[in-house]
């Protein structure tokens, strides 16, 4: 007697062979983008953990849909930054959060969402042009170790238009750190390594977050290449103490 029948063991080769390696590849983007789209939008980072756990375990099991995509999302940091300060404390927000979950569910039951056919594809598609706009441009900052909020509005814009184009260039320079730019070029060169040469069955995403996280450990034994205590994610140790 087989312990297996043949479509069961035809779906669990398929899971091993490609749902793992998504899994592991989605989770090593969205761990970060969690923690990413906490701080951006001025709220604890907890909080962006368990919107991860919520959105990532918890609602497929109840949606029951294989292809749904749920968590934080990127574009909507600039609405919780601003909402969070218009509603006045974070508690609020949280429950206008709720609240708008609420209405989602009862969207679900009365089956009301045939109402995003109205929406344009255009609307869809130019807002996710621009959440990956937003999302490599905020990156370049802290790839490089730059410590200022005025990247892109003073120091880069005044180089490119020669305005006090040296001094630009100088302040770029101090303000810089030599240790988020060696992980970076260590990161790709990594990424091109492996995508080039190794084995397909581990995802690349993985290697590089595991390599940059142990070469990040390591440059903390050097004191020209450690990493400031304002580049590293802070998750308090007491976790569940602070989600209360």
């Amino acid at each position: 007697m087989q312990l297996l029948s043949r479509s069961k063991r035809f779906y669990l080769l398929s899971f091993l062979k490609h749902d793992l390696k998504a899994s592991v590849t989605v989770f090593f983007v969205a761990l970060p983008l969690c923690l990413g789209v906490a701080m951006a939008s001025n709220t604890p980072v907890i909080s962006g953990l368990i919107a991860g756990i919520i959105g990532g375990l918890i609602i497929p099991v109840i949606s029951r849909s294989q292809l749904s995509v749920s968590g934080p999302a990127a574009g909507l940091t600039a609405i919780c930054a601003a909402a969070i300060t218009q509603l006045g404390s974070l508690d609020a927000f949280f429950l206008s959060v709720s609240i708008a979950g609420l209405l989602q569910v009862l969207l679900g039951v009365f089956r009301l969402g045939g109402f995003t056919q109205f929406i344009p594809s255009a609307v869809i598609k130019g807002m996710l042009t621009a959440i990956g706009v937003i999302l490599i441009s905020k990156q370049i900052p802290p790839l490089i170790g730059y410590d200022k909020p005025d990247f892109w509005s003073n120091e880069l814009f005044n180089i490119i238009t020669l305005d006090h184009a040296f001094s630009n260039i100088k302040s770029l320079f101090q303000h810089s750190s030599n240790g988020p730019l060696l992980i970076s070029a260590a990161c790709f060169l990594v990424l091109y390594i492996w995508k080039r040469f190794a084995v397909t069955i581990i995802p690349s995403s993985f290697v590089v977050v595991a390599f940059g996280v142990l070469f990040a450990w390591i440059l903390q034994y050097s004191p020209v290449f450690r990493l400031h205590p304002d580049q590293l994610v802070h998750i308090p140790a007491d976790v569940v103490s602070s989600i209360g």
